[in-house]
């Protein structure tokens, strides 16, 4: 899978009943990208777009059984590369280099909402 498809899945996952302009603002991308990236998704059956009742204008995305289960596919995977990667670091190391990355991200995020 790749890492567009990869991330809007999970974000779909970690954000229940997200609408399709809350993914393009929590992944950091445009409106064509996230069309085109849930196209990909619903043409494989990963997910699905549905307008959302109280507001015809937007669509709720939703992950279908299948979306779940190549999201835990890809997640193993993932987290054995990650395993292979950082092999080199301590435990120390990792918990000191994920938290070092967070706040990068963290940072990152406080300036797009300015």
């Amino acid at each position: 899978m790749r890492l567009k498809p990869y991330m809007a899945l999970g974000y779909i996952r970690d954000h229940p009943g997200t609408t399709q302009q809350e993914l393009e603002n929590g992944l950091f991308m445009d409106a064509n990208t996230v069309v085109l990236i849930l196209n990909e998704l619903e043409a494989a059956q990963f997910s699905v777009r549905r307008r959302d009742p109280q507001d015809r204008r937007r669509h709720i995305v939703e992950l279908t059984a299948a979306g779940r289960r190549a999201l835990e596919r890809a997640d193993k995977a993932r987290e054995s590369l990650e395993d292979e990667i950082l092999a080199p670091l301590s435990p120390e190391e990792r918990k000191t280099l994920s938290k070092l990355v967070e706040r990068v991200l963290d940072g990152m995020l406080q300036e797009s909402k300015v």
